[in-house]
């Protein structure tokens, strides 16, 4: 008498590339949500965008641009993880309730302490070399 074989296990299929498309186009997908959703979004934009031309103008060291991207990272996935918690606390619960005023309290301090902590790390990485630039180009 033959044994029949187990049941073949089914294992899940490994990432294809047409996933990793998807995960990607997702992520793009939140990214504009944020920004079409979230004012402050446009604030850290614009600041990304000052930060990065001004690095660029003053030649920052590898370091200064390491510490930049820290904080300009910081504060995007401060921005997004305040959303996606706005998001999810609004589904549970849509009216008033103390708990979920304290959830997005909590989170709109988090977005504001990474802010409070980039804009520190771009005066420490771009004050110095900025006001020496300021300095020669006024002739002092």
């Amino acid at each position: 008498m033959r044994l029949a074989e187990p049941a073949a296990r089914e294992v899940a299929p490994t990432m294809g590339n047409a996933n990793r498309v998807d995960s990607f186009r997702h992520a793009v997908e939140g990214w504009w949500y944020v920004l079409r959703t979230q004012r402050n979004a446009w604030i850290h934009a614009v600041a990304t965008v000052l930060v990065v031309a001004v690095a660029a103008w003053l030649d920052v060291t590898l370091v200064g641009w390491g510490l930049l991207i820290l904080a300009i990272g910081m504060v995007w996935t401060a921005e997004f993880i305040n959303t996606a918690v706005e998001a999810v606390v609004d589904l549970i619960s849509p009216g008033y309730h103390p708990l979920a005023k304290i959830s997005k309290d909590v989170m709109a301090a988090a977005v504001l302490l990474a802010a409070g902590s980039a804009v520190l790390i771009g005066l420490l990485v771009l004050g110095p070399p900025l006001l020496a630039r300021l300095g020669i180009a006024f002739g002092g």
